[in-house]
């Protein structure tokens, strides 16, 4: 008999709420485009406090690394309110079933902490037996939350795994651009690194494990948006930065460089921005423009100038000038929003000073003779 038909009716709408959210982020293997969940006004909500909070501190990298804090607790915390909320609903049905339930030598007792308390017990199947159901309604309320809490606890240990596969996966493909296109990694270095003989099938092999990876990208972060909020290693790479030198570096061969994998690099471009734009709707990112010009007239010139220097001519038309213009339209409004609401900065056309990539940096500032020899022999001077 339901004694409180009110409070038992919002807890089995809060237990269908929940549940359905935790159905759509950890079981549904597809884009959830519904606005009202409760997991997109959980990490709105904190993403923003998150922000603020880390704009208040002074120094970049503690400031970043603060900001790298927030995808994996955000998740663990998550995952707390949906236990929390489902402990709760429960509670609150035993409350409005009369709070049927047996205190161990107090005999009958009513009463909602109680009734949470039994909750709590059943969903993380503790078992203790110092609060028994005495009632068919009870007894099915906790024998139907003890099957749930088994059935999230197994839902849990499945997804946790997947989510830093996935995100390792990601990673594999950044780290390996390092040294074929800087750190950051910039197109101009790609195109630059990649003038050699044999560059050119490189390059082509390049953008296709980039198409792969894009596309991958694609589903897993559609799927699981927390894992946009996953930052790199360093803090000199991110996932967006990558993406973006890769959707410049398709953008300047398809525009402007006759006979270098152009077909490769229209299939790459086509699932790399296709990538962008869906992710700036999961994350109600409208599109902006830059609010500076990445690619300015004396930049390209400096850029064609050191390619040809290493036999890599560029287009110098007005044709290819628009085309590439046209090309960049149709992504950088997508990325700037994107890195705007990640809190992350986009690499800029060509490096912006002389620098090591992070392979040839260490911890300890200085090598040995022989290690300081051996970098010599593998990397060029030559920069831009």
């Amino acid at each position: 008999m339901i004694l409180a038909p009110g409070v038992f009716i919002a807890g089995v709408a809060l237990f269908l709420v929940v549940l359905w959210d935790a159905f759509e982020a950890i079981i549904l293997p597809r884009r959830v485009t519904r606005k009202f969940r409760l997991a997109r006004f959980y990490y709105t909500f904190t993403w923003k406090s998150w922000k603020v909070y880390a704009r208040l501190i002074p120094h970049r990298k503690t400031r970043d690394t603060f900001f790298g804090y927030f995808g994996p607790i955000s998740l663990l915390v998550l995952i707390g309110v949906w236990a929390f909320g489902l402990v709760v609903a429960f509670g609150m049905m035993q409350y409005g079933a009369g709070s049927a339930v047996n205190v161990a030598g107090q005999g009958a007792h009513s009463g909602l902490t109680t009734d949470i308390y039994l909750s709590g017990t059943t969903f993380f199947t503790l078992g203790l037996g110092d609060v028994v159901p005495r009632s068919s309604l009870a007894r099915f309320l906790v024998v139907t939350e003890a099957g749930f809490g088994f059935g999230f606890l197994a839902a849990v240990i499945g997804y946790l795994p997947f989510i830093y596969g996935a995100f390792g996966r990601r990673e594999i493909d950044i780290s390996l651009l390092d040294a074929r296109a800087g750190t950051p990694p910039t197109a101009g270095e790609l195109m630059r690194r990649h003038a050699y003989t044999g560059g050119k099938e490189a390059l082509r092999e390049l953008l296709k494990n980039w198409e792969n990876w894009s596309a991958e990208l694609l589903e897993s972060h559609l799927s699981y948006p927390v894992l946009a909020y996953f930052r790199s290693q360093h803090d000199n790479q991110s996932w967006i930065g990558a993406l973006t030198a890769i959707l410049d570096t398709c953008a300047l061969v398809i525009s402007s460089v006759e006979g270098v994998c152009a077909k490769q690099a229209e299939l790459t471009f086509a699932i790399a921005r296709h990538a962008v734009v869906d992710l700036c709707q999961v994350f109600g990112a409208p599109p902006r423009a830059p609010q500076e010009d990445r690619l300015p007239a004396e930049t390209l010139e400096k850029l064609r100038l050191k390619l040809r220097e290493h036999g890599a001519n560029l287009l110098a038309t007005l044709e290819a000038d628009q085309k590439l213009l046209e090309l960049r339209r149709m992504y950088e409004p997508y990325v700037c929003a994107l890195a705007r609401h990640l809190n992350q900065t986009l690499p800029p056309w060509i490096p912006d000073h002389k620098s090591k990539d992070n392979w040839q940096t260490t911890a300890w500032g200085q090598v040995s003779g022989a290690v300081k020899q051996e970098t010599v022999s593998l990397v060029s001077d030559d920069h831009f």
